[in-house]
């Protein structure tokens, strides 16, 4: 779906999308075919039984290297900017809520493996700049649905962060929460898209409150809950996570990066 339309732009983002997940799918193929010698996949059982194993040690090691290419961390961020030259249906669906949290999601039920252990704090390192990169370089995007898309990867960060940290509910909870407000987010952006008659420069758009007032009130409402506007959505889970930050022992560089970052 990102070679839909045929272009040379769109072959080398399916190429960079495709060979980065390969990586990952590699570690994955690793990992199941490794978890093979203890008698099941029903590794939900016997997690706190392998803690101290150091095979299931690596296979913890390959999930997560695994988990950074799905959800797009460094330094395997690049694909997932990359693949907005995707139709706008798709990234609704796949960019915000469906094959990029799956990494995270892996993550939250391989989460006693990683605890414990020096892969989570490299893991806190690693999300942290994730975060950090790309709200910083979401500034300089002219590109509306990569603008969405580096927001998208800012809060994947913040995600994998707060799990490596093992607060896992907080981290499935943004998850849910994300996944509804930059659907949303990525829904209005289509729209916006289709009436400018498929020019996704925002320097050709202006005045479309008065042109598209419905689609600009939805857009304004999922923008609100993605800065963590009280009351709606994303303030709940956002500030859920910053205060937990700011409770728990977390350096100052880490800090820095957390808030830096939401700002």
């Amino acid at each position: 779906l990102v070679n839909y339309f045929q272009n040379v732009k769109s072959y080398n983002a399916g190429m960079l999308t495709a060979l980065s997940n390969r990586i990952g799918d590699v570690a994955l193929l690793l990992a199941i075919a490794w978890m093979l010698n203890y008698g099941s996949w029903n590794y939900i059982f016997y997690l706190d039984m392998m803690k101290n194993n150091i095979e299931m040690m690596i296979i913890g090691g390959l999930v997560m290297l695994a988990a950074m290419t799905k959800s797009a961390q460094i330094p395997f961020s690049s694909w997932l900017p990359a693949a907005m030259a995707a139709p706008t249906p798709v990234s609704a669906l796949v960019h915000s809520s469906t094959l990029v949290t799956a990494g995270v999601y892996l993550l939250i039920r391989f989460n006693d493996v990683l605890m414990n252990w020096w892969m989570a704090q490299f893991l806190l390192l690693v999300s942290g700049l994730t975060m950090f990169m790309a709200g910083l370089g979401a500034n300089f995007e002219f590109d509306l649905k990569k603008i969405i898309a580096l927001s998208t990867l800012s809060q994947l960060g913040l995600m994998m962060s707060i799990l490596s940290m093992g607060f896992y509910k907080l981290a499935f909870f943004h998850l849910l929460t994300h996944a509804l407000f930059k659907a949303l987010l990525f829904m209005c952006a289509g729209s916006i898209i289709h009436n400018m008659k498929n020019s996704q420069d925002i320097r050709m758009m202006g005045s479309l409150s008065m042109s598209m007032p419905l689609t600009c009130s939805c857009f304004n409402v999922a923008n609100l809950a993605l800065c963590g506007m009280p009351f709606l959505a994303g303030f709940y889970s956002k500030d859920l996570i910053l205060e937990m930050v700011m409770l728990s022992y977390v350096n100052v560089f880490s800090f820095f990066l957390f808030f830096f970052s939401t700002g």
